[in-house]
């Protein structure tokens, strides 16, 4: 998340180093063995909506692939796990907030449920065996987390780590969290749809475009062409 030129260099530099800037399944064995979740919203789930916070690296990317998922109509690009007064990019950025990139989703369970948009998640949107990072970008910031907006969100995000975990489908554990929900604070303007907006900028065809062919290859049920975007609702 930086400027164009800078960009390519932190990601070569990355990508040399082995690191997941290059595609969206850096660490499985392979795409196909990352199973779903074992537990999650019960089937015949009535429709609504219901929202989900996750945070997997920079939002860019991770708002852009839920931006495709069917059955969600809003993905919103913003900071969770510190305070209201810390939430602005300048000072998240320099990893001492608490807070973690992260985007809201919102969705309708009748649709796509809490446990299938985990399975993206650990899927195809990052890497949840990096540490406070993901690929080029580095700091607490980016890490993956989960932020439970219900306690039945919080059992199934729980469980769904144990599960990986104890499958071992990652060469290296899920340091995926599950933090509590302090608000969600939408990032500014200039974020939103960025993906959708610059799809050829180096970062995003490098780190993220891969991604969205993920969602599309792996999920067929789930992917849409048409994203929903933010500033399609709000402008």
């Amino acid at each position: 998340m930086r400027p164009a030129v800078l960009a390519v260099v932190l990601t070569v530099a990355v990508m040399a180093a082995g690191a997941c800037g290059g595609g969206p399944f850096p660490r499985a064995a392979a795409s196909a063995t990352i199973p779903g979740p074992l537990i999650d919203e019960p089937a015949g789930t009535p429709g609504g909506s219901e929202t989900a916070v996750l945070a997997g690296g920079c939002f860019w990317g991770v708002q852009g692939v839920f931006q495709h998922v069917r059955g969600v109509s809003q993905a919103v690009s913003g900071y969770a796990g510190g305070e209201a007064s810390t939430a602005q990019y300048s000072t998240v950025e320099t990893g001492t907030t608490g807070h973690a990139e992260s985007v809201r989703i919102t969705y309708d369970p009748s649709q796509v449920k809490f446990g299938q948009l985990l399975h993206i998640f650990f899927a195809v949107v990052h890497d949840p065996t990096e540490l406070d990072r993901q690929g080029p970008d580095v700091g607490n910031q980016y890490r993956s987390a989960i932020f439970p907006q219900s306690d039945a969100q919080q059992k199934i995000a729980d469980a769904y780590i144990a599960q990986l975990n104890q499958a071992k489908v990652f060469d290296a554990p899920v340091v995926t969290r599950t933090d509590r929900d302090s608000g969600f604070f939408p990032a500014e303007d200039y974020h939103q749809d960025y993906l959708n907006s610059n799809p050829t900028a180096p970062y995003i065809a490098i780190n993220d475009m891969p991604k969205l062919d993920g969602l599309k290859q792996l999920f067929p049920d789930l992917y849409r062409e048409q994203p929903v975007l933010v500033h399609a609702q709000t402008g």
